[in-house]
């Protein structure tokens, strides 16, 4: 695998990291503005903190992610990866304190990144 290629899963996988820490800063703004609210929305604002992180993680790589024109679908095959990844970090941490899932979200968020580039680049012209 040439220099260019790594440096452009690098890429991808910083932007990444820097679209989720973008989106949970907005989510957290958010949060600290209404989670006095009610019960219910504070229940609702920590379920959707994983959402919006991992929706930072895909609007990241998908900045920098090469595209056809009848690839369908793309954004929601890249968001896969770090929804899962980030429901899985943040329900490992919460345990410990729930102002702490963004380290749970952000190092199960970005591991899923890096393996979904590690994945794409083994696998030559691959939809992944």
């Amino acid at each position: 695998m040439d220099l260019r290629r790594w440096l452009g899963m690098l890429a991808r996988v910083g932007l990444s990291v820097v679209g989720a820490g973008v989106f949970y800063l907005v989510f957290l703004v958010a949060f600290l503005t209404w989670y006095e609210t009610s019960k219910a929305v504070e229940a609702a604002l920590r379920l959707s903190a994983p959402v919006a992180t991992a929706a930072g993680f895909a609007v990241g790589a998908a900045i920098l992610e090469p595209r056809s024109r009848t690839q369908k679908a793309w954004f929601f095959r890249i968001l896969a990866w770090p929804l899962v990844a980030c429901a899985v970090g943040a329900a490992i941490v919460y345990p410990m304190g729930p102002m702490l899932i963004v380290f749970g979200m952000f190092a199960a968020g970005t591991a899923a990144m890096v393996l979904r580039e590690l994945l794409r680049a083994g696998r030559k012209g691959s939809r992944l």
